[in-house]
């Protein structure tokens, strides 16, 4: 047969009063109090000479990082924009150096073009007055011969036609008269 158990035996006797938790127990509580004193104290103390200095020191770091940065930002953008304007004025003294070979190079081409076409109207002016020259030779020979075909000519119809050879000073009268109202 079994036997009863009773409370006792088995350790889970129920307290006459209930039992608090004991951070919000009031007899230990100034205890507690004096204890979150000192941690207080100590966090703060620990805080205020080792932690926030390291955090102060990184951030005044980090500080003069960014203002270094920023001074060397300001550097550079001096520098490129020098650099630009100097790049503006060589090109500019480039184009201008540029507009200045070439005008001089349109300059001479066109000093030696115009020399070549004086010297090329001068060389066809002398071809043209030989030419003229010629011609007035050839024009005064063939005038010449003109005279004495045309002279030959009437002489020879004059014979043709009348039987009789007619007298040169005749025949260069008439050729003569002829001429002259041609």
């Amino acid at each position: 047969m079994a036997t009863p158990t009773t409370a006792a035996q088995t350790g889970t006797q129920v307290p006459d009063h209930q039992p608090v938790f004991p951070p919000f127990d009031t007899q230990h509580f100034s205890s507690q109090l004096i204890w979150l004193a000192l941690v207080f104290g100590a966090l703060y103390y620990l805080m205020s000479r080792i932690a926030l200095p390291r955090v102060a020191g990184i951030l005044e770091t980090r500080e003069a990082k960014i203002a270094g940065d920023l001074a060397s930002a300001e550097a550079a953008r001096k520098a490129a924009e020098d650099a630009r304007e100097s790049h503006d004025r060589m090109i500019a003294d480039a184009r201008a150096r540029a507009q200045a070979t070439a005008q001089d190079a349109h300059q001479r081409l066109a000093a030696e073009s115009e020399a070549r076409r004086k010297r090329l109207t001068d060389e066809l002016d002398a071809r043209l007055a030989a030419s003229e020259k010629q011609i007035g030779e050839m024009r005064a020979a063939a005038m010449g011969n003109v005279d004495a075909v045309a002279r030959d000519a009437a002489s020879a119809i004059v014979t043709q036609l009348t039987g009789r050879a007619p007298s040169a000073q005749a025949i260069a009268d008439a050729v003569a008269a002829a001429s002259k109202t041609a």
